[in-house]
């Protein structure tokens, strides 16, 4: 299982949580995201990726937290290709992924 510290956003009040984690889960071939935990610490107001399967892109990952109302993006460029290097060595079966031409073109429409 990777984990990588990142700044997860509440796209309404643009409140952020720099502590986030991101990862790959190889037991449960899914890209996960944790954020936002509670005062004690032990409840996460955002956690996705807690089914098989359930997310098997980054691309799907974003999608989930957008309409939760949550995004993870701008993602460092070395957190990205680490990553898409977890999956490609520890999934199952490798799903193509369009995150990296999904922050292309947002970042080129700047």
């Amino acid at each position: 299982m990777s984990r990588y510290t990142i700044t997860v956003t509440r796209t309404a009040s643009h409140r952020a949580d720099p502590d986030a984690i991101i990862g790959y889960d190889r037991p449960l071939q899914t890209f996960f995201l944790q954020a936002f935990p509670d005062a004690g610490g032990e409840d996460l107001e955002l956690w996705l990726g807690t089914d098989l399967r359930e997310f098997e892109t980054l691309s799907q990952l974003r999608a989930a937290a957008l309409a939760r109302g949550f995004d993870f993006i701008p993602l460092a460029s070395g957190t990205l290709h680490k990553l898409l290097e977890d999956h490609a060595r520890e999934a199952h079966h490798v799903v193509n992924d369009t995150i990296i031409q999904d922050l292309l073109e947002r970042t080129s429409a700047r």
